[in-house]
């Protein structure tokens, strides 16, 4: 990232950026590359027509003053030389109301085609969605057309028709226009020949498509009514429009009942209704212009600009500022910010300020009024609206797709209504008062954004002690004794049956393994329930909270030592990778290992991933954090489809878009990056496995396949580009139902977890055959575990939205997966035995310290507390660290259960929130 980069973002990133997403509708509606290009010709000639009038109409204004003044202007010269001839022109030019700088508004409409065609060339030029594409009798549609052929001589016809078009159009234009006009655009049509003439066709033939339309542009401007004929053009595009939208499935093609045909259906209605009005309707003359406030459209711009440019996204940042940052290529997430907020400027202060510029005095009224609204429009559905979406991953996507509850879409239509009426009226009456609320929300909003970049400041500025070694390298003896724990976080223990159901062959897969089918953790997050399965039982929630003295950091960390610590006495090698929230941080601070130079650590997650998915991800980021922000700021209505399930209507081919957009349970497009960055770790375990002869061995590896929901594909659970599992799910509608329970996959979410819980499991599986391979597979302890389940309401048995008088309890989220192999263990088991994740460690240290006892508080290791009282889970959803980061967790509501996890009445449910420290609470009540 440059500061040309941010220039270019300034200048060129909106029109981009507009390109990018009227492309991707077009795209997504017809189908056909090529002919979405003719729609983007259209859609933006249209948009910026208004544009080229006004611009027009300057320029014509700017050709008759000049005419008007040349014979005097003539005469002076003449008469006049040097000092005096000057004077005498400034002194005319004064008397006449006329300045020299006037004559730039002559060139106008040659000076706004240039960014316009910058934008184009940067996005047509680099389409991936053009690659290899033919259309109609053009080869490939991001290579020149090569269509022409003389002899041996191959042409390119594309470019030779384009200005060829381009010549008719400016001779109709040009009649009556001075020499200069006629060499400044007869120049610039020669140009354009040479410098797209080797480009692609795609880009050739949307500059062809531009001139086109401005040649029935200057066709009609020389007709005696072209009002009229604009009218009627719009009148049977829209009618195309609407019938495609109400008759899709008659036509075969679901695609056209997108939303956005609708809309573009209805908008194009404006323009013969107001011919219409116009021509029909006898209006009394307005009166005179309306007065205009530079100052208010400036304010407004400039609010805009912080609020949606650097305020949301610096805000997104600052909650999580290392969950944007990649270990293996480092870019600092600020510069998310700085890109968002320079196309923000681009956006409100250049180009609204181009339109704002060009527009009639009544035009200008109008900008000041709709703009001023929108700040409080954006202010209103940002801070109110939405809010309980789910969490937003780093790739700037919702979990589960966007839904509000009817209530919501109705008092946010209203609240719209209201302020969209209210605000003009009262700026028209209390304008300066506006001004003085405009400039006190621009200074705020830039505090709060410069907090918030602060804080990012300061949270990155920690990386430099969060450092790994060398490339990850996982160490098993062969002769020794080895225990390995895999912690997936966020795996479902519920899924296991199923999944065990669909890949029978997994049994053979995980031979010696036990599954355990009644088991809880300690709340729904890995601040809540990951300490207590790396540390035991003095780490529950209950447990830390009483030790109210201490940070919750320090405890968190102190549980993430203790194994590795033990071990360590205990004469093993000891590997530790991806420390869960090591340190409270996104990256795992794993320099809380340094007082302990005999353990090896590492950051795994991310490694595998190349330079190119990298990077594609990073551009996409910079890309969609605008989007994001802009999403986050309309009503309720819009924000459904800026979203686009996630992908924010980017145009990337599905082999380079590194988000995942789904369409129903069984088709998808795209990859998910996150998932990636801990899936290609487990795919790539055989290759940083190395087996030595001698000595005992521990690993640690945390790892998130299982945390990132995604659609793979069926029946291997592979990463694809294009998902379609349509037929696979089809015919395999039986395999959620086993032994009379029924796992509920009927939304696209369930169905991605199961994805990624099964994908998990088999990548291990293929681990687990490679180490029998190489012989190290009976002399292995293997405990795979997860920190906690997940919010997924897939069995009916432990959703307890009944139960709870708060009805957002689901024990899905704290049934972890618990699988156990031994030493030299074989066959395959289920255990109904009650268990917690807290009984991990010691069962991980069974046979390799006696009497095992805590490093840190010096307490014996037992599992004691499990039968003594009630277990007491945490059931609620404040996991960040930012905000829960005190001596004891911040006040909660709480579940006990004992015994039997499945016995609804072994369940009971504390709705107050508190903090909870003692066990007998439940009695107390």
């Amino acid at each position: 990232m440059s500061f040309f980069s941010l220039l270019g973002a300034f200048f060129i990133g909106p029109l981009k950026l507009l390109f990018e997403v009227i492309y991707a509708v077009a795209y997504d509606v017809v189908g056909s590359p090529g002919v979405a290009i003719i729609f983007l010709s259209l859609a933006m000639n249209i948009l910026v027509l208004p544009l080229y009038r006004r611009a027009d109409a300057m320029q014509e204004k700017a050709r008759d003053t000049e005419a008007a003044l040349k014979r005097g202007v003539t005469h002076i010269k003449k008469t006049f030389s040097g000092n005096e001839r000057m004077m005498m022109l400034q002194t005319y030019y004064r008397q006449n109301n006329y300045s020299p700088v006037n004559a730039l508004k002559g060139s106008v409409s040659l000076l706004l085609e240039i960014p316009f065609f910058m934008a184009a060339y940067q996005f047509l030029s680099h389409l991936g969605l053009l690659s290899g594409v033919p259309f109609g009798p053009i080869a490939d549609l991001s290579a020149p057309d090569g269509l022409l052929k003389i002899g041996s001589l191959t042409l390119n016809l594309l470019p030779i028709l384009m200005t060829v078009i381009n010549f008719v159009s400016a001779a109709i234009y040009l009649k009556g226009f001075p020499l200069k006009t006629k060499i400044q655009l007869y120049g610039m049509a020669v140009f354009f020949l040479f410098f797209l003439y080797a480009s692609p066709s795609g880009l050739v033939f949307y500059w062809t498509l531009n001139n086109v339309f401005s040649l029935v542009k200057n066709i009609f401007y020389k007709i005696k009514d072209p009002g009229g004929v604009i009218a009627l053009i719009s009148e049977v595009c829209s009618a195309v429009c609407i019938i495609l939208f109400a008759f899709a499935e008659m036509f075969g093609e679901p695609r056209y009942r997108n939303p956005i045909v609708l809309i573009v259906g209805i908008a194009l209605l404006i323009p013969p209704v107001r011919y219409f009005i116009r021509s029909k309707i006898k209006m009394k003359k307005l009166g005179k212009e309306p007065r205009t406030n530079r100052r208010t459209f400036i304010l407004a711009s400039v609010f805009l600009t912080v609020f949606i440019g650097v305020l949301i996204p610096s805000a997104y940042v600052a909650s999580s500022p290392q969950e944007f940052i990649d270990v293996s290529d480092f870019f600092h997430p600020l510069w998310y910010v700085a890109k968002s907020g320079f196309i923000a400027a681009g956006t409100f202060i250049l180009w609204f300020g181009v339109f704002y510029w060009l527009a009639s005095p009544r035009g200008k009224a109008v900008f000041e009024k709709v703009l001023t609204a929108f700040c409080f429009v954006a202010v209103v559905d940002y801070m109110f609206f939405g809010r309980q979406l789910g969490v937003v991953s780093s790739d700037l996507t919702y979990e589960s797709d966007l839904f509000f509850e009817p209530i919501e879409w109705v008092v946010n239509i209203i609240c719209v209504i209201v302020l969209c009426v209210l605000v003009p009226i009262a700026l028209s009456k209390w304008g300066r008062v506006f001004g003085a609320v405009l400039l006190a929300g621009s200074l705020a909003v830039s505090v709060m954004a410069g907090v918030n970049v602060a804080s990012t400041a300061r949270s990155v500025s920690r990386l430099d002690s969060i450092d790994s070694e060398d490339f990850p390298r996982l160490t098993i003896s062969k002769n020794g004794r080895n225990v390995v724990v895999v912690m997936l976080d966020r795996a479902m223990g519920e899924m296991f049956p199923y999944i065990l159901s669909e890949k029978p062959e997994l049994r053979e897969t995980f031979d010696g393994f036990t599954y355990y089918s009644n088991v809880i953790s300690y709340g729904g997050h890995t601040n809540m329930a990951a300490p207590a399965l790396l540390g035991g039982y003095e780490y529950t929630p209950v447990e830390m909270n009483r030790r109210d003295t201490e940070k919750l950091v320090d405890k968190h960390d102190e549980a993430l030592k203790v194994l590795p610590v033990l071990f360590s006495d205990a004469g093993y090698s000891v590997t530790v990778c991806d420390p869960p929230y090591a340190g409270y941080q996104w990256i795992p601070d794993i320099s809380i290992y340094d007082d302990y130079p005999s353990i090896r650590k590492f950051i795994t997650k991310g490694r595998f991933k190349s330079k190119a998915d990298a990077e594609s991800s990073k551009e996409l980021l910079l890309r969609n954090f605008f989007c994001f922000s802009i999403m986050k700021s309309t009503p309720i209505p819009i924000e459904l489809l800026l979203y686009d399930s996630g992908s924010y209507h980017s145009a990337s081919d599905a082999e380079s878009l590194p988000a995942q957009t789904c369409a129903g349970l069984s088709l998808a497009s795209g990859s998910n990056q996150l998932f990636l960055d801990s899936y290609n770790v487990l795919t790539n375990l055989d290759s940083i496995t190395h087996v030595t002869d001698d000595g005992n061995t521990f690993l640690f590896l945390g790892n998130e396949t299982t945390h990132e929901p995604t659609l793979l594909k069926e029946p291997e659970y592979e990463v694809a580009a294009e998902v379609d599992n349509t037929l696979y799910d089809s015919t395999h509608q039986s395999r959620f139902s086993v032994d009379g329970k029924v796992l509920h996959v009927n939304t696209n979410l369930k169905m991605r977890l199961y994805h990624v819980n099964m994908a998990a499991l088999l990548r291990l599986g293929e681990w687990f055959d490679f180490l029998r391979e190489k012989g190290v597979y009976d002399n292995t302890r293997i405990i795979v575990i997860s920190d906690h389940g997940y919010f997924a309401r897939t069995s009916s048995e432990l959703d307890f939205r009944k139960d709870s008088s708060r009805g957002d309890v689901d024990g899905s989220s704290y049934f972890p997966l618990m699988l156990v192999k031994d030493f030299d263990a074989h066959g395959f088991e289920v255990c109904d035995d009650f268990m917690t994740n807290a009984d991990m460690p010691l069962i991980a240290l069974g046979g390799v310290t006696e009497d095992p006892v805590n490093p840190f508080t010096g307490n014996p290791l037992t599992s004691d507390e499990k039968t003594a009282h009630e277990q007491f889970i945490m059931t609620y959803h404040e996991w960040s660290a930012s905000s829960n980061n005190g001596n004891t967790f911040t006040p909660a509501t709480w579940a006990s259960v004992k015994d039997n996890i499945w016995d609804r009445d072994n369940w009971e449910f504390f709705d107050d929130e508190i903090v909870l420290k003692e066990h007998a609470f439940p009695k107390e009540r």
